[in-house]
């Protein structure tokens, strides 16, 4: 009998899952391959090690640059704290500022950006006015004092030195400390610092402005809240002292009684109108956009040692418009008697506002009297409306002669400047003539002078001065030119 087990048919091999299942099979039939599958396999990209580590090289130079730019702040400050413990003004303007914030003369002449005054205030940013500022040359930059320094110059603002007394402060007579005579304006600010402003406005407007008929800015001092602007020292005082002395004694006059002055003669009043009149022709005709001074009036013409007037006080002055009428909308300020009928009632300030005062002035020149007069008889209070009249009318112009002249003048050419005032003093502006046109009227009358001519060359060069607006400033324009 055959065996049974011969002819049954041989047990299936394990399968793979089987044997790893059941852990029974041998090593080689683990590492037998799997079927293949009718499907492709997946792609699998491998990640770029680059995608990682540009992330962190720019986190790290972000770091870097933070760093190198905290370092430079750090290092800027610790500089303008070094300057400003030097001397040298950096923010001066700014309430708080430290002590001795304006450099020496002495040390001023060292340190460039100092010398020119509206940069050393402002720190290179723009003015008051809204202009750029712009540097001046070293050799016309206005120095800077320390308070100590004008304290020593004026023998600690003593009232034997005062000149006078304005709106805004007190002038005091001051010897620098390199023996130049001085003219020091003390500047009184309040606790809501007024007068910061008419500080700025002057030394911004002066340190750049050259002219031989305006009075020159020697330096300023804006030493914590200390505001002292230091001006050439005219020893023949002003204009309204000669004109009107009774009218410009003072306590402190009547304390120092100025040098004994005689009266001025026909000659001398004409070449002061000519001064006066180029000087008001510099600031409309050679700057652009034109400076309306504001509040020109005979306390604010000073006369040197010769009797060459000068004209001062730019506390108010306005920077004018450069568009077809010109007008500039503005508070009403000025001294009573010269202000324009238009510019009172109205606010609106024009170049033409000047030319009127002028007039008023001229009108001064011709008759002595005062522009307001009270104590006069009635009819005779305001001296534009009484004299107006007379202006035109030979006989009368006569009569109206100041009376210190006891008649040593000229008729003819009285008459001319009786017309040239009568023009400047019109009631409508677009009736009065251009200070150019003024200058022009005066020269011919004052060549005539047989005593002393004005018309000599000036010491100091006239300068064509422009003023840069911001847009212009970002276009690159020259802030500043010489004719």
């Amino acid at each position: 009998m055959a065996d049974v087990s011969a002819f049954s048919p041989s047990p299936p091999a394990p399968s793979p899952l089987s044997a790893a299942a059941g852990g029974d099979v041998a090593a080689d039939a683990l590492l037998a391959p799997w079927p293949l599958s009718p499907w492709p396999a997946p792609h699998v990209t491998r990640p770029n090690p680059l995608f990682a580590i540009l992330p962190l090289s720019a986190l790290a130079i972000g770091l870097v640059l933070l760093v190198a730019v905290a370092v430079i702040l750090v290092l800027t400050r610790r500089g303008r704290l070094r300057m400003m413990g030097a001397g040298v003004s950096v923010d001066g303007d700014k309430p708080g500022a430290p002590a001795s914030s304006c450099a020496s003369s002495a040390r001023g002449s060292h340190n460039g950006g100092c010398y020119a005054a509206a940069g050393c205030i402002y720190g290179g940013r723009l003015g008051p006015l809204g202009l750029a500022v712009v540097q001046p040359r070293r050799s016309q930059g206005a120095q800077v004092f320390t308070y100590r320094e004008l304290e020593r110059a004026t023998d600690g603002f003593s009232e034997g030195n005062v000149l006078g007394r304005g709106a805004y402060g007190v002038v005091f007579r001051g010897r620098l400390g390199d023996g130049t005579p001085a003219a020091i304006k003390r500047l009184q600010l309040d606790l809501r610092r007024q007068g910061e402003r008419e500080f700025r406005v002057e030394v911004d407007l002066l340190s750049r402005m050259h002219s031989p008929h305006l009075v020159g800015l020697l330096g300023y001092c804006a030493d914590q809240s200390h505001r002292l602007l230091v001006f050439e020292f005219m020893p023949n005082g002003t204009l309204k002292s000669h004109l009107h002395p009774s009218a410009a004694v003072t306590e402190e006059a009547a304390r120092t009684p100025p040098p004994s002055r005689g009266v001025l003669d026909w000659q001398t009043r004409l070449c002061i109108a000519l001064d006066c009149a180029r000087a008001l022709e510099f600031l409309h005709e050679h700057t652009s956009p034109a400076v309306i001074h504001r509040d020109f009036n005979c306390s604010n013409v000073l006369l040197d040692h010769n009797y060459r007037a000068r004209v001062s006080d730019f506390a108010t002055a306005k920077v004018g418009s450069n568009k077809a009428n010109g007008q500039v909308r503005t508070r009403v300020l000025g001294t009573t008697g010269y202000l324009a009928p238009e510019y009172a009632s109205t606010g609106k300030l024009t170049t033409k506002s000047d030319v009127y005062s002028y007039g008023v002035v001229l009108l001064e020149l011709l008759t002595g009297r005062v522009p307001v007069d009270t104590q006069r008889p009635p009819g005779q209070h305001v001296l534009v409306s009484w004299a107006l009249p007379r202006l035109t009318n030979r006989e009368r112009l006569v009569q109206m002669v100041d009376p210190a002249l006891k008649g040593q003048f000229n008729v003819k050419d009285l008459v001319q400047v009786a017309a040239i005032a009568a023009m400047c003093v019109q009631t409508k502006a677009e009736y009065r003539p251009l200070m150019t046109d003024v200058v022009q009227s005066l020269i011919p009358i004052v060549k005539k002078s047989p005593v002393m001519s004005c018309s000599s060359t000036p010491a100091r060069p006239l300068q064509h001065v422009v003023y840069m607006s911001p847009l212009q400033k970002k276009q690159g324009s020259p802030a500043a030119k010489a004719p």
